[in-house]
């Protein structure tokens, strides 16, 4: 097994953990650095509590975030996660990382 790319090819975004909803990596692929977007996600606090929470910026690019842990380990042990960077309206840098429950909208 080859280890995942932080490029992605034209139909497929990388994830060793779980694929990217078709609809949202298809969202993904044509955001355009400049558009307002919208990013909602679901909190889990504990076993029980859950809420969810939204964040508005400016989009500026999609890459991908290796994690793992630190020691040296085989390449399918890596988890790589889809991150989204935008620039909040205070002009602070920020990025996200996204999950099956994210949801990003381009916003008009």
């Amino acid at each position: 097994m080859s280890t995942p790319s932080t490029h992605s090819s034209p139909n497929t975004l990388p994830s060793s953990t779980r694929p990217v909803r078709p609809e949202l990596a298809s969202l993904l692929r044509g955001l355009k650095p400049g558009q307002r977007i919208r990013v909602t996600q679901a909190v889990r606090v504990g076993s029980s509590a859950k809420w969810s929470t939204t964040i508005e910026g400016v989009f500026r690019t999609v890459n991908f975030l290796a994690t793992g842990l630190a020691t040296d380990r085989v390449p399918e042990d890596d988890i790589i996660v889809v991150s989204v960077h935008f620039t909040k309206d205070n002009g602070e840098l920020s990025s996200i990382t996204l999950d099956e429950n994210s949801r990003v909208e381009v916003v008009s």
